[in-house]
């Protein structure tokens, strides 16, 4: 099992960039697929990005291609959401979730989810 913690949220202007970071213990990265995701007030939970398992295939949703990179320090245990060109629409609960078993990823078929980072962008 295991546990993941995020960091970096906060509040940004329109055009900013910041980097969030999902912190993982209890198991190895790498032995997972690990994915991004935001929920919006009164919307649903979204994937924003997904990297498999062995690191050698990305996927980003298409509000945020060009804009945002996910990647991984398999020393540190990390995963990393870099986002650049921030938009008011960026707006929203921050999640990283980790799944053992199917790619593409898809909210219901997480096995573990962080609690999440807030990040709030204004214009």
């Amino acid at each position: 099992q295991v546990q993941l913690v995020e960091s970096g949220g906060g509040l940004v202007q329109t055009g900013g960039s910041l980097r969030l970071s999902c912190a993982a213990s209890g198991d190895r990265i790498r032995r997972y697929a690990m994915g991004w995701f935001r929920q919006a007030a009164g919307e649903e939970r979204k994937i924003v990005a997904a990297l498999t398992r062995n690191g050698d295939t990305t996927y980003y949703s298409d509000s945020v291609k060009g804009r945002f990179t996910i990647s991984r320090d398999i020393d540190e245990n990390t995963v990393y959401l870099q986002m650049n060109n921030l938009r008011p629409e960026d707006t929203a609960v921050y999640y990283c979730a980790a799944e053992s078993t199917y790619w593409p990823l898809k909210v219901a078929d997480m096995d573990f989810w962080g609690k999440g980072t807030l990040v709030t962008v204004s214009s």
